[in-house]
């Protein structure tokens, strides 16, 4: 707590000397929460020289806890929900499902929609998208759509009983039967199963080739659990010939469904160098990405929660200790919060040198809107001095790292004005084009923008011929104000509107030949309900 109050400033002096010694301390204890940080701290060159090796020490430390917390049903589901894409982009999904669509779903598997019922199960079996984990549900759940037949339900079933919980008594033999009838039926989670009771001797006697036999089924149909046991009977040799190759086949599929062991295993691999070319950077990427599926990343919802409640001030103390754990999404969310001056816990003055800090450290683990803001304080002068060349830095990193239609435009800009950058008209125009191919919502402006720019280019064009003495001691700022590039696109945008609003008038003036109407649309059929996964 005391690194955190230093590390953050909250309450005392900042001083991140005096962080990094409680932290330390905090890790000699078997603080897991202090290892994490002190590995993102190692790791990102946070006041400390940057070791890769050091950054390693601490997550693999971290990690080997998360992965030995990893039960089958599978481990936390981590909602990661940045608060400035909920400004930007209002109609995009955050993850969280609406109260009204819940209902909606529990209303269907009441009248037994079965896809429903599936669909409740898992949610409440993990929990997450809005809904807390419950096992007693996810058992109503997967009990009503396994006495209809679903082959999905009763490999669920199987999973808890397997597993075993408060709510479903562990039983070897209820679970078998459960993955039995599932996998006859070519369900992918029943063959797993089925594969795990082998390979352990869970109800059966153990049979490597058996278990080997059902873990390809299921991995053919592209379940995770399937590819992991795969790659883990290839990588340890058993049933099989030890083949780090296949291992690392299998466990780059899995990965890429989402498995914590998954990522934990290719971890080992590439910290030891087994099966690949060691490899520290990608061997810490790897761990750092578990430990952020502990139970902690849990506060990234409660934070998201408060924020929503109105109480900015515990949502941010939250995102900045989860920021300090090294999550991108706290970092940026943390740094919204500050930007947007809604915490009165810190003073007003410091907001924007604190924004400033965590855009920052968002911004180094690639989150594009992180990098914008960047640019933007240099540009404006927030939280720091006005420095157009580091803003024109940011921005192109942005254009060229992130292919963001922000940076490109902004970039554009500089170059018309020749801002850190020599003035280009050409280059402004490329770069103008360019973010008007990125992004569709950037045409407008980027047309607004050229048309500003035609004019000046022809401004150029007419002080370099012959009449040139004529239009020389020209200054538009001097004949019509230093806003005149205003006006001008204040014009333009009238004169289309005008455009626009005269084709109208004479398209509803054409006369329509006698007997022609326009053709009725064909409405199309209502998409059929999914229940939510």
């Amino acid at each position: 707590a005391l690194g955190f109050l230093y590390a953050s400033g909250l309450g005392v002096n900042s001083s991140q000397a005096k962080a990094l010694v409680y932290y330390t301390f905090g890790a000699l204890g078997g603080n897991l929460i202090a290892h994490m940080i002190l590995g993102y701290r190692y790791w990102a060159g946070i006041g400390v020289l940057q070791s890769c090796e050091s950054a390693l020490t601490h997550y693999r430390l971290v990690a080997n806890h998360v992965a030995s917390d990893i039960s089958l049903t599978g481990g936390t589901v981590v909602q990661r929900i940045r608060l400035a894409d909920e400004v930007e982009n209002p109609g995009m999904a955050s993850g969280m499902l609406e109260e009204d669509l819940i209902q909606y779903y529990q209303f269907l598997a009441e009248k037994g929609d079965v896809q429903a019922q599936v669909g409740l199960g898992q949610l409440h079996l993990h929990g997450g998208r809005g809904v807390e984990q419950n096992h007693q549900r996810a058992f109503e759940y997967f009990n009503q759509a396994a006495n209809a037949g679903n082959s999905h339900a009763m490999a669920f079933l199987g999973k808890m009983y397997s597993e075993g919980s408060d709510v479903v008594p562990q039983s070897n033999e209820t679970a078998l039967q459960y993955f039995k009838k599932a996998a006859d039926m070519g369900n992918p989670v029943g063959q797993s199963g089925l594969g795990m009771a082998y390979l352990y001797g869970r109800g059966v006697p153990v049979n490597y080739e058996l278990a080997l036999k059902y873990f390809q089924k299921a991995a053919e149909q592209g379940w995770v659990d399937g590819q992991l046991q795969l790659g883990s009977m290839y990588y340890n040799g058993i049933g099989v010939k030890k083949d780090y190759k296949q291992a690392l086949k299998y466990f780059n599929l899995a990965s890429q469904g989402g498995h914590i062991l998954a990522f934990y295993n290719l971890a080992q691999m590439h910290a030891t160098g087994t099966g690949v070319m060691r490899s520290c950077h990608t061997a810490v990427e790897l761990f750092k990405n578990v430990c952020e599926r502990g139970r902690w990343s849990e506060r990234l919802m409660t934070a998201y929660n408060s924020y929503k409640d109105g109480d900015s001030n515990s949502a941010v103390v939250q995102y900045l200790l989860l920021a300090e754990q090294g999550y991108e999404v706290a970092q940026s969310n943390a740094a919204f919060i500050l930007d947007q001056k809604e915490a009165s816990i810190v003073g007003e003055n410091e907001t924007y040198p604190r924004a400033l800090l965590h855009w920052n450290r968002a911004a180094s683990q690639g989150y594009t809107v992180a990098r914008i803001k960047l640019g933007d304080y240099h540009f404006y002068g927030f939280g720091t001095d006005v420095d157009y060349e580091t803003a024109f830095i940011h921005y192109r990193l942005a254009s060229e790292q992130q292919h963001s239609a922000q940076a490109m435009f902004n970039l554009g800009y500089m170059h018309e004005k020749g801002l850190g950058i020599k003035q280009d008209i050409h280059l402004a125009k490329r770069f103008y084009d360019m973010a008007a191919e990125a992004s569709p919502d950037a045409q407008v402006p980027v047309f607004l923008a050229l048309c500003k720019l035609g004019v000046i280019y022809s401004l150029q064009y007419i002080r370099e011929i012959n009449i040139r003495e004529v239009f020389s001691h020209i200054d538009m700022d001097q004949l019509l104000g230093p806003e005149w590039d205003l006006y001008l696109m204040t014009i333009i945008a009238l004169l289309l509107g005008t455009i626009i609003a005269y084709r109208q008038r004479q398209h509803q003036a054409i006369p329509r030949p006698a007997g022609l109407r326009p053709a009725v649309p064909q409405q199309e059929p209502p998409p059929e309900h999914q229940p939510p996964q």
